[in-house]
């Protein structure tokens, strides 16, 4: 349906008919009649004169008011490009953006799967597997990504990742934040890539965090952890190797001398 675009290189406007660029039939630009010396030139009015009274700004209605305390606005959500990784706000509102720095299209539409699905999800907007949906042999990007149903894809979230039930993940996971709800029971077969990490309930894998996995009541952890702090809350249990890494950036801590006599 696209009748003209313009080109990310030399940011030329051209027509597209069946797929193809063409040139314009018609010019984009109209040139105005040379003027002789013997026409008039045009007067032009005179600016209003200025009041001295200062314009009074609109003073909201009852009925807007009442909306605005009913329905706030939403704030603007951030957006971190596909292809150069750009970090950039965009309308709450809005289903479709486009990159400032590579004018690259980002989709902000939300997904709900309530069943069988392969076919590819890249947008930025946030994407819930119901029970009955199930989705394998694709990858997965978004924001927030809730599963509650089967997850067989590799998975590259910007925000949340939560499982809230049972399930074996196939394919790689990067997240920001991973959540595992109580009752639910994950496997993976790949390592998880994540910023945080907050488990509640059993899960069974390779977890790399850059900060803190945390271990709530009565959670269960079987494999590695390569983390910057581990917090085990009574009743939790790790079983498998545990490392702890120092976060990138943290200053080597001083070396105290030793107070031991020499002989």
């Amino acid at each position: 349906m696209v009748i003209s675009t313009q080109c990310h290189g030399c940011r030329a406007n051209f027509q597209v008919q069946d797929g193809k660029a063409v040139v314009r039939k018609r010019p984009i630009t109209r040139l105005a009649k040379p003027r002789r010396d013997s026409d008039p030139i045009p007067e032009l009015p005179p600016p209003p004169p200025a009041t001295p009274f200062r314009s009074v700004p609109d003073v909201p209605t009852l009925r807007q008011r009442l909306l605005r305390l009913l329905f706030p606005p939403k704030p603007p959500r951030e957006i971190s490009c596909f292809d150069c990784g750009h970090h950039y706000t965009a309308a709450a509102e809005a289903q479709s953006s486009q990159c400032p720095r590579c004018c690259c299209y980002v989709s902000l539409l939300d997904y709900v799967i309530d069943g069988p699905w392969n076919r590819r999800i890249q947008t930025r907007g946030n994407v819930v597997i119901l029970k009955s949906g199930s989705v394998s042999g694709c990858a997965v990007q978004c924001h927030h990504l809730s599963v509650l149903g089967e997850l067989g894809s590799a998975v590259d979230c910007s925000g949340d990742l939560t499982f809230r039930g049972h399930g074996k993940v196939m394919g790689t996971v990067k997240c920001q934040h991973l959540r595992i709800q109580r009752g639910a029971r994950v496997e993976f077969f790949h390592p998880v890539t994540a910023t945080t990490a907050t488990i509640a309930g059993h899960v069974r894998g390779q977890i790399f965090c850059a900060g803190a996995v945390t271990l709530e009541k009565r959670a269960r952890l079987q494999g590695f952890i390569r983390a910057a702090a581990i917090i085990v809350k009574p009743g939790a249990k790790h079983t498998g190797t545990l490392e702890i890494s120092r976060p990138a950036g943290t200053p080597d801590e001083p070396r105290q001398p030793d107070s031991r006599p020499k002989r």
